[in-house]
């Protein structure tokens, strides 16, 4: 793609890094054929190709953002299953993001949108009000109906019941189990300590049991994914710092062999920071150094090897690959793989490269087209006619399980219950 950038225009980092981006876009269109949107509503400017054409237009006009660019780029899900299609090896997940900075920085919302937003961003990567906020939201869902549409899709979200928080996600050190065979911090993240305590728990007893010894580091945070993605970057890079910062000191004090995720689109940010913190010499080198040591639990269980079944399995999983997980950090066989090793039966989801619907916010933000992507993907699912559904991202558990009875539980649930952990308390009645 040809782009007429100013020289003026490049001498900022940020502007040359879109414009290097744009340059290797060849227009072929081969992202519109897996691009959730675009096969959903069949808009070519809700297609990466078509929203590439809008941020250009927009950048090198050094214009402010417009009502239309916003809406197509608010509909991008950042699924990134264009960036596994295209051929060019076109960076969109960088250029969209550079693209909602802008628009944050020059569009001005209507109040409704504005409070949304500010309450999203302040409320979930804070675990206390995030829970608080749940209890409100239960007593509030009988007057859902007669909430504007937003607030409806806020209210249905929350759960039934809301969990006490768990003690494995206050600052400590899990010794190994046996020999000790590798020592690594874990991201006990924001939303999912609220949503699904359980998952970090079997995280912890995962790994101990594999001989490995787990932090959970002082000072760590919010990954900075949500505030991201809403073009907040001041709010995403402090989030950002502060993780460097702990897992830095930890990695000083009694080395580390990864940095631990178990929610793929923490993931997805986290592999990031090196790039987000770039233009900061203060930060970037730690940024790199923790950015590589990063795993998701399925990468580094895969490269640490998985003790055989320590009791019967065999349950046909349908395992559901988050969209941060398959696409933006490109591991797809490492969880199919450890699930088979313990035994159970996983079969393939058809339209597995699709989104869920669920991408961080997007199903509070934009209720209409992710009940539509969760309905399409609960009905792959359950066609191939599982006993567990198995995911490794708390979003797409949560919005999974909105659409379906069959359980949704996470990938090392079913792991650390194979190799001797209890069973997940979803799966109590499901199965006998």
């Amino acid at each position: 793609m040809q782009t007429n950038f100013s020289l003026a225009q490049l001498a900022d980092s940020s502007i040359a890094e879109a414009d290097s981006i744009l340059r290797k876009c060849v227009h072929c269109g081969f992202c519109t054929a897996t691009c959730p949107t675009y096969v959903l509503l069949g808009d070519e400017l809700d297609s990466p190709r078509g929203r590439i054409y809008l941020i250009k237009d927009m950048l090198e006009g050094d214009k402010p953002a417009s009502a239309k660019v916003t809406k197509h780029i608010d509909r991008c899900l950042s699924c990134l299953s264009c960036m596994t299609t295209c051929p060019s090896g076109v960076h969109y997940m960088h250029l969209v993001d550079h693209a909602r900075a802008h628009i944050e920085k020059t569009y001005r919302r209507p109040l409704g949108d504005r409070w949304l937003r500010g309450i999203l961003s302040y409320v979930i990567p804070r675990p206390s009000l995030f829970r608080l906020a749940l209890l409100g939201a239960w007593f509030g869902k009988p007057l859902a109906p007669l909430m504007p549409r937003r607030l409806r899709g806020l209210l249905r979200m929350a759960p039934a019941q809301t969990k006490a928080p768990s003690r494995v996600d206050l600052p400590q050190i899990f010794p190994a189990e046996g020999n000790r065979r590798g020592r690594v911090a874990l991201l006990t993240g924001c939303a999912q300590q609220v949503l699904a305590p359980e998952i970090n728990e079997a995280t912890v007893r995962l790994l101990t049991r594999h001989g490995v010894e787990v932090v959970v580091a002082k000072g760590v945070g919010c990954c900075g994914s949500l505030t991201h993605h809403m073009g907040r970057e001041h709010e995403a890079l402090t989030s950002a710092r502060a993780n460097v910062q702990a897992w830095s000191q930890e990695a000083e004090n009694g080395g580390l062999d990864a940095v631990i995720v178990n929610a793929s689109g923490c993931g997805t940010t986290v592999k990031d920071y090196g790039f987000m913190l770039r233009e900061d010499k203060a930060w970037a080198e730690r940024a790199d150094k923790i950015a590589s040591l990063t795993r998701d639990v399925s990468e580094y269980l895969a490269e640490l090897g998985i003790m055989g079944p320590a009791r019967e399995t065999g349950q046909r999983v349908a395992y559901q690959a988050a969209c941060s997980l398959q696409h933006g950090q490109k591991v797809r066989e490492a969880p199919k793989t450890l699930l088979r090793k313990a035994g159970f039966d996983v079969c393939e989801i058809p339209e597995a490269h699709l989104c869920c619907g669920s991408a961080g916010t997007y199903n509070i933000l934009q209720p209409e087209i992710a009940d539509k992507l969760r309905d399409r993907k609960v009905g792959n699912i359950e066609s191939t006619r599982p006993d567990i559904v198995a995911s490794g991202n708390i979003g797409c558990i949560v919005q999974i399980s909105s659409g379906t009875e069959i359980p949704v539980v996470h990938t090392v649930e079913l792991l650390d219950w194979a190799t001797g952990g209890p069973k997940p308390a979803s799966l109590e009645t499901q199965l006998t």
